[in-house]
């Protein structure tokens, strides 16, 4: 069974695109945010998933609208990609080293809501934009996916640095959560279910 789902989402503040592929594919990010197009591309490749998005945002105003509602789009694609959840470990973590930055993701695809965002940048500027927006992107994708997800920047003095190691241990926190299990082919829940 292919583990995929294509999304489309148009307000009067963002037009998204989005296909994403849970066992690998095609990655090709445009977001007109350059950085987050970056970092994107980084949680892709390190989650071995596919993932084609092309957005469109109210970038006069500022990168707000455009970073929330990727998140908002992927984290209904990865609802939508991983179906019952069945087979699947559930559980994911993972640490990245990036230079002297060092961030830890770990994840439950548990289909309840939850954020814990212990990271606090070095800098607020990053790429051109306020990089405490990548709070804003984890907060709407958790709400849609319905995933737990802790991220924490455990060391970090250089901005680039603590946000790629932060994307790396994400992707590869969820890859690990959203692997297939060999097994089992059950929803990894005592109640039967995951939402």
């Amino acid at each position: 069974m292919a583990r995929t789902s294509s999304i489309k989402r148009d307000t009067r503040e963002t037009r998204i695109r989005l296909d994403l592929a849970l066992e690998g594919g095609e990655v090709r990010v445009t977001t007109g945010i350059p950085f987050f197009d970056h970092m994107l591309e980084a949680f892709a490749r390190h989650g071995h998933f596919g993932l084609v998005l092309q957005a469109q945002g109210d970038l006069a105003v500022d990168a707000h609208h455009t970073i929330e509602d990727v998140g908002l789009v992927l984290g209904r694609a990865l609802r939508e990609a991983l179906g019952e959840k069945r087979g699947i470990r559930r559980f994911g973590a993972a640490y990245v080293p990036m230079d002297e930055a060092l961030a830890r993701a770990v994840v439950d695809l548990s289909g309840r809501s939850a954020l814990a965002y212990r990271v606090v940048p070095p800098n607020s500027v990053c790429g051109g934009f306020d990089s405490r927006l990548f709070h804003e992107f984890f907060q709407a994708l958790a709400n849609a996916a319905g995933v737990t997800l802790h991220l924490d920047l455990l060391a970090g003095a250089e901005v680039h640095h603590a946000f790629e190691a932060i994307f790396k241990a994400f992707g590869r926190a969820l890859d690990q959560a959203a692997a297939v299990d060999p097994c089992s082919t059950e929803v990894p829940s005592t109640k039967g279910v995951l939402e």
